[in-house]
């Protein structure tokens, strides 16, 4: 198994060289690609043996790393790519795991942790950062349901209206009242759910939160 192949995409030199120089002194682990680009790794690439895992970073020069990741998992087959970057947003983190990505870690990581979390792929674990993998377990945590109560019978008929994809004119026909009416209502409803408009709305409904 050892020595792992392990390849560094990241464009600080100075963290580049901070990584470069602890892993490739790590005996289970063999660090000959290390670029600053997607470009540059690319170019050494075809003058090297692929790499088994990747250290990717996101905020790169030419190709971003979220841009990048898909175009090298299908280059290289069975890579294991953990994303090593500053980014610590949900909507970043989702989208390099949705992507592909076996792990994220940021760069606050000891490089020992780093090291740990090369091992941890390749034994078929899906390293994260603490505070990454607390990102991870919010965004899927089910929100409360809403409780029956907490509307109006008639704001919960413009809610179900709403959820079937009717215009407020429309749920006006249905429930036989004005337009104006319906509109008070769903300001009413977007009040109480906390919600700041029809798509937010969709979204919990779809999610089972309402």
């Amino acid at each position: 198994m050892y020595p792992i192949r392990l390849a560094i995409i990241e464009d600080d030199p100075e963290v580049r060289t901070l990584l470069h120089q602890y892993l490739r002194a790590q005996p289970e682990l063999a660090c000959d690609i290390v670029a600053g680009s997607v470009k540059a790794f690319l170019k050494e690439l075809a003058m090297a043996v692929p790499p088994q895992v990747l250290l990717l970073d996101l905020g790169l020069p030419d190709i971003g790393g979220l841009e990048a990741l898909p175009l090298l998992l299908a280059r290289l087959l069975g890579l294991e790519v953990i994303i090593h970057t500053v980014f610590d947003d949900t909507d970043s983190i989702y989208r390099a795991l949705c992507l592909g990505a076996s792990g994220y870690v940021l760069k606050n990581t000891p490089v020992a942790q780093i090291k740990g979390a090369v091992l941890e792929v390749m034994q078929g674990g899906a390293p994260l950062s603490r505070a990454v993998a607390r990102r991870v377990l919010t965004h899927f945590k089910p929100h409360p349901r809403v409780q029956a109560d907490l509307l109006s019978p008639r704001e919960r008929q413009v809610l179900e209206g709403v959820v079937d994809g009717l215009t407020d004119k429309q749920i006006a026909q249905r429930l036989d009242i004005t337009t104006d009416t319906i509109r008070t209502h769903v300001k009413h409803v977007y009040r109480k759910l906390q919600v700041g408009g029809r798509s937010e709305l969709l979204g919990r409904a779809a999610r089972g939160e309402l």
